[in-house]
């Protein structure tokens, strides 16, 4: 169910010349599942996303953490919709900024670090990224020893100078650059002339992304709980769908 103060805020989107409808992808366009390599869309959410992708004046871009080669075959989703993996580092032309032969070593070090502490907690999990890599503790029976495991991630391999760490829900992924979801809905923005930018997040690493979301018209939603610079708030992935589908038949 849509609140009615973010209804109100979709009318008055729908209505600009050149809007910007930007989402994350887990928790967002797909449910949390305990198996990342299973997280695929939430039925009817591409679709709406591909129906607001085909009406004049909007541009849609799905902002993820996930390589962007995972999240295109994930998702399902082509263009004109634009995908930008890595939290923002990862466009369809390459890397925001390519990785020199120290970045690369940090990053062989991250992944060899996060890979023992993984070891020693059953059920925790590294992915790797083109960027670093994440650790997972989603599925580690014990709450004390997911944060052990956290925890000696943030000591150790996260202290590396040139490491850069994004805490997420029961994550935590290192990379070697700088990237954020802000900076990338800042760049689309600007390429396309954007008047607004609608995004919706779920977790610690979309606050970036309502960070830069300053200007009149534009929307912020956090999906599920938790503490958040957004605006408005949906339930869950079922509202995010809901929140596309209203906002494709105020456009049209």
């Amino acid at each position: 169910m849509i609140p009615a103060d973010l209804r109100a805020a979709l009318e008055l989107f729908a209505g600009l010349p050149r809007v910007l409808v930007a989402t994350d992808y887990d928790g967002v366009t797909a449910p949390i599942v305990s198996d990342p390599a299973a997280a695929h869309p939430l039925p009817g959410t591409v679709e709406a996303l591909v129906a607001l992708a085909a009406l004049p004046g909007v541009t849609v871009a799905v902002v993820s953490g996930r390589d962007r080669a995972t999240l295109d075959r994930l998702s399902g989703v082509e263009e004109p919709i634009v995908t930008v993996g890595s939290h923002g580092a990862e466009w369809a032309e390459g890397f925001e900024s390519p990785l020199d032969a120290a970045a690369l070593a940090r990053r062989d070090a991250v992944l060899a670090g996060l890979e023992e502490i993984a070891a020693r907690h059953p059920g925790a999990a590294v992915e790797r990224k083109p960027l670093g890599a994440a650790l997972h503790v989603r599925n580690v029976a014990d709450a004390a020893d997911a944060d052990g495991a956290l925890e000696q991630a943030r000591r150790g391999p996260a202290s590396v100078p040139g490491v850069h760490a994004t805490e997420g829900k029961a994550v935590l992924e290192l990379t070697v650059t700088d990237a954020s979801k802000g900076r990338a809905l800042t760049l689309i923005r600007d390429r396309v002339g954007a008047q607004a930018v609608l995004y919706l997040g779920d977790d610690v690493t979309d606050e970036k992304a309502f960070a830069v979301l300053e200007s009149a018209g534009d929307v912020s939603v956090k999906v599920g709980d938790g503490e958040t610079a957004a605006r408005f708030r949906v339930r869950g992935p079922e509202d995010a769908r809901a929140v596309f589908e209203d906002l494709a038949a105020l456009r049209a």
